[in-house]
Formats: C-alpha cells, sequence, structure tokens
C-alpha cells in the first residue's frame, strides 16, 4: 500500500500515521495545512498543501493506492471555510482519487451528522440532521462520497464518536487543565447520561481494516465508538480520580448554564460550541454492531481508559505546550471566562 493521510499532522492524522507504520505500512503521504513536526518526519513523505489546492492533491495523489481521509475545519473554524473545506475539498480529492486510480477512499466523518437524536442507540440507517455549520458540512461530505461510490470508487465511511488519546487537547484541555490543577470539575447536568466516547487507538484500528478487508464488505457506512462506558460523572470522575487531589465532579442545573454558555459565546467569551453544551447532558450511543460484524471491529479501550491515558499524555507533555491556544484539536482551545470560572470550584 501507499497510502496519503490528509490532514496528516491533526491529532487522528499522526495517530494513523503511527498506527500504519506499526503495521507495515511503510510508503505514508502526509497532506495538510500545517507541518509534520513529529519524529516520524524521517519515514514519511510530508506536504504542505490544503486540500483546497487542486494542483497540489493531484501531486500528492500519484502513485497512491490508499487514501484516509481525515483533514476536516472543525467547528471553531468560520461557516465558509467549513464548508469549502468538508464538502468542497472531499469532492476534490475524491476527483482526484479516481483519476489516479485509488483502490479505496477512506472517509473520516462523525455522529455529528445525526444531530441531537430521540433514541439511542443509533444505527447507521437512522436519518442525519447535524447541528451547526459542522454536522451539517458532514452530511454533505458523506453525499459527495456516496456520489463517487455510485461512480465505482470504494468509499467507506467511518462515523467515530468523539475521539480522544494521545496529542489530544482542544476541549477536552479543560477538563485536564481543572484536574491537574486540583479543581473539581463542573459538569452540565447531573451527569447520569451516557455519553459514548472512542480511543484514537480503536479509531485507528477500524481505518486499518477497511484498508485491508474484503473491498466489498468494507464499501459502506460504518458507526465507530467504544463498547465499555459509564455516564458521563463516572467516566469524567476517572480522570480527577487519577489526578490525586480528591476532587469531584460538581453538576450544575443544564437549562441555566446552557443559556449562560449561549450568552458567552455570543460574547466571544467562551471555548465551547452547541454541539458540545447542547449535547453534554444528554445520552450519546451509536450502536457499533454493524462495525463488529462486518469489519471485526473490537475496541479495546473503555471511555474511562481512554480519558485517563489521555491525561497522562497530557501531564507528561504540559512543559509544550503550556500557553499556547488555538482551533485544532492539537493545542488547548483558549478557555475564556471559564479559566476565572475555574478558581471557584
Amino acid at each position: 500500500m501507499r497510502v496519503l493521510v490528509t490532514g496528516g499532522s491533526g491529532f487522528l492524522g499522526i495517530n494513523c500515521v503511527r498506527h500504519l507504520l506499526e503495521h507495515g505500512v511503510t510508503r505514508i503521504v502526509s497532506l495538510d495545512v500545517a507541518g509534520f513536526d513529529y519524529p516520524e518526519r524521517e519515514n514519511i513523505v510530508s506536504i504542505k498543501a490544503d486540500i483546497r489546492d487542486e494542483k497540489a492533491v493531484d501531486a500528492a495523489m500519484s502513485g497512491i493506492t490508499h487514501v484516509v481521509h481525515t483533514a476536516a475545519a472543525l467547528p471553531l473554524y468560520s461557516r465558509e471555510d467549513i464548508y469549502s473545506t468538508d464538502v468542497e475539498g472531499t469532492e476534490i480529492l475524491c476527483r482526484a482519487a479516481v483519476k489516479h486510480g485509488v483502490q479505496r477512499f477512506i472517509h473520516i466523518s462523525s455522529t455529528a451528522v445525526y444531530g441531537v437524536p430521540d433514541h439511542h442507540p443509533i444505527y447507521e440507517t437512522d436519518g442525519r440532521s447535524g447541528v451547526g455549520d459542522y454536522g451539517r458540512a458532514k452530511i454533505g461530505a458523506e453525499d459527495v462520497c456516496t456520489a463517487f461510490r455510485k461512480q465505482g470508487l470504494c468509499v467507506p465511511v467511518l462515523r467515530p464518536k468523539s475521539f480522544i488519546g494521545p496529542e489530544r487537547l482542544g476541549v477536552f484541555a479543560l477538563l485536564f487543565d481543572w484536574a491537574s490543577d486540583g479543581r473539581n470539575f463542573p459538569m452540565i447536568g447531573s451527569g447520569k447520561n451516557h455519553y459514548q466516547l472512542l480511543d484514537v487507538e480503536d479509531l485507528c484500528q477500524a481505518i486499518l481494516l477497511c484498508a485491508t478487508l474484503d473491498r466489498q464488505a468494507v464499501n459502506d457506512t460504518f458507526n465507530i465508538g467504544a463498547a465499555e462506558f459509564g455516564t458521563m460523572r463516572e467516566d469524567f470522575q476517572a480522570v480527577l480520580d487519577e489526578a490525586g487531589f480528591g476532587k469531584r465532579v460538581i453538576g450544575l442545573p443544564a437549562a441555566p448554564a446552557i443559556l449562560l454558555l449561549k450568552l458567552f459565546e455570543l460574547l466571544g467569551l467562551s471555548p465551547l460550541y452547541p454541539w458540545v453544551y447542547e449535547t453534554a447532558a444528554r445520552d450519546s450511543v451509536v450502536s457499533i454492531e454493524k462495525a463488529e460484524r462486518i469489519l471485526g471491529f473490537s475496541p479495546r479501550f473503555s471511555n474511562r481508559d481512554a480519558l485517563v491515558r489521555n491525561f497522562r499524555w497530557y501531564c507528561d507533555h504540559l512543559d509544550s505546550f503550556q500557553g499556547r491556544t488555538g482551533i485544532s484539536h492539537r493545542v488547548p482551545w483558549n478557555p475564556g471566562l471559564l479559566k476565572w470560572a475555574k478558581h471557584f470550584f
């Protein structure tokens, strides 16, 4: 295999590159707007370019047999960047894949395409009604993939739950920051809801299965998530217990908390967007039965395992990103007013 990983410098991208290398794939190309600044850079080809750049995509696709499409503009990007990257960028990549005779195009979608469902677990056949620009763009990207699948391109589509693990910061850095500082952690609602997560290593397992199993079997859409998870309160408490300060998860009344966060967001004083704060107090569980049955997908990590593994990495690497903020998963998001709220907990 010669694999092109779009977004190879991102959180999922670097974990995917490492997973492929560990499993004997030695011909890997990373295409990302950010530089590839990892120790593995000597073992791959790194191309610094935008997936919306048709000439750069065409050059990167030359000789490629498999594409793992992880690149995306995340919810904190502008509406224009989200649509042009997630939808138009996916179409540019698919066209180039067809032109160069790529065997498989593995598209990383999101369970955000389901919106806020009224039942759980959610199945691949359930309706799509994405929340916000990001959720709607992910639906648009899936529609692009479906169109190219009908033209003969093998396009496995994975819909992962929120995935965490080494290199993951973003919104989860809030929890890790408060835990490492010895603070209680506030939670929207009682925390008795079940919110399934996913370890990035398990997602990489699913990607490799889609790259290597029977073409007809994988040319489909699959939910990917943890098999074992507790309530939000139980799973987040595991991080506070790991920190060792004896702190607890503190539940806040959901309606007033959401209203306050909406106000903070309008004022540009909060790192949280609607998909986070409007679903945090709800159940959010997808069925992974289809992936288990067809792909042989078998997640190793529970929610707690994944969170604690991510927290340990955070503590071990704190000096490398302290003081940095941004809008990707590789850096902490600016906490805004929540930085001051920490002192009350």
